[in-house]
């Protein structure tokens, strides 16, 4: 299949290289010059363009499948409503109005759509409840993902996201250094993240639908701070409760709703579609991060 992948990031890079592993033809779509030669070298056709920028997409290469996996760069609400909102508008103008139409577009949104559940379970059929401006435009982003490819007859897939982390974003001395906040952590492998994606496209799956992308186990953040320090060979870190921390009084608006915000992802749906998690938890998620950690300690 001919593929585009808008945004060609984080896990946009590691499904690329899955697709052309797979035997794909790949696009890896950036909007910065200087992001290409990454794209080059994962084995991908790399070209330039903004999905901010219409007239940038007209002279991309036309696709059977269309994969949105752009970022707003970490920036606010408005930031994220012109890249996710109008920028998946102006990729499914672009690609609807085309002669040879794209069949499939797969968008990768986040499971903060979701707000404050207490810690309950959570699935692809829970009501959402965004509790910022930015996870609202993310779940305006998804409607327009499938209903908008919709009407223009591409079939929209939402990928839901948990929490990404893997190579470069292990994060460890956030943990290990301490102090943790309580709560739950709802992960998933940039491995997994691509792969599910690669799934749900080359298995023809949840056209039209939400999956939810997790792992199989929500870990406790206190729990999984005294994992990993133990198997990184250190002393636990401090804790705090989320009383403790908002009593700081150092936190945003936004960070606060972050902070009183707990769910548990289940990954049900994406199991029973019959994908198989490299990654199945942290425990083998963290080993690679782990063991460079041991190695560094130990100067080898």
């Amino acid at each position: 299949m001919r593929v585009v992948v808008l945004g060609c990031g984080y896990v946009g890079l590691e499904l690329g290289r899955q697709l052309v592993d797979e035997g794909h033809e790949v696009t890896g779509v950036r909007r910065s010059e200087s992001g290409l030669e990454t794209v080059e070298d994962a084995g991908l056709d790399a070209r330039r363009a903004d999905v901010t920028d219409p007239d940038s997409l007209r002279d991309l290469p036309d696709a059977d499948w269309v994969v949105f996996t752009a970022s707003s760069g970490g920036r606010g609400a408005d930031a994220a409503r012109a890249v996710f909102v109008e920028g998946v508008e102006n990729a499914i103008a672009e690609y609807g109005s085309r002669e040879s139409p794209p069949d499939r577009l797969v968008y990768t949104s986040s499971t903060g759509v979701y707000g404050d559940h207490d810690g309950d379970w959570v699935d692809e059929e829970t009501p959402l409840d965004p509790t910022t401006e930015k996870t609202a435009v993310l779940a305006e982003a998804e409607r327009v993902a499938r209903e908008t490819a919709g009407e223009t007859g591409i079939d929209g897939t939402v990928a839901r996201f948990a929490g990404l982390y893997g190579p470069d974003r292990y994060r460890l001395d956030r943990y290990l250094s301490g102090p943790v906040t309580e709560g739950y952590l709802n992960m998933v492998h940039r491995d997994d993240a691509a792969g599910a994606v690669a799934f749900l496209l080359a298995e023809d799956a949840a056209r039209g639908e939400v999956v939810l992308v997790a792992d199989d186990e929500p870990a406790d953040k206190w729990t999984f701070a005294d994992w990993l320090a133990d198997e990184c060979g250190v002393s636990h870190p401090s804790k705090r409760t989320k009383e403790e921390r908002l009593s700081a009084g150092d936190l945003s608006e936004a960070a606060t709703r972050r902070i009183r915000t707990s769910k548990r992802c289940s990954n049900e749906k994406l199991r029973e579609l019959g994908y198989e998690l490299r990654y199945p938890t942290y425990r083998t998620g963290y080993r690679d991060a782990i063991d460079r950690f041991r190695a560094d300690a130990d100067g080898t």
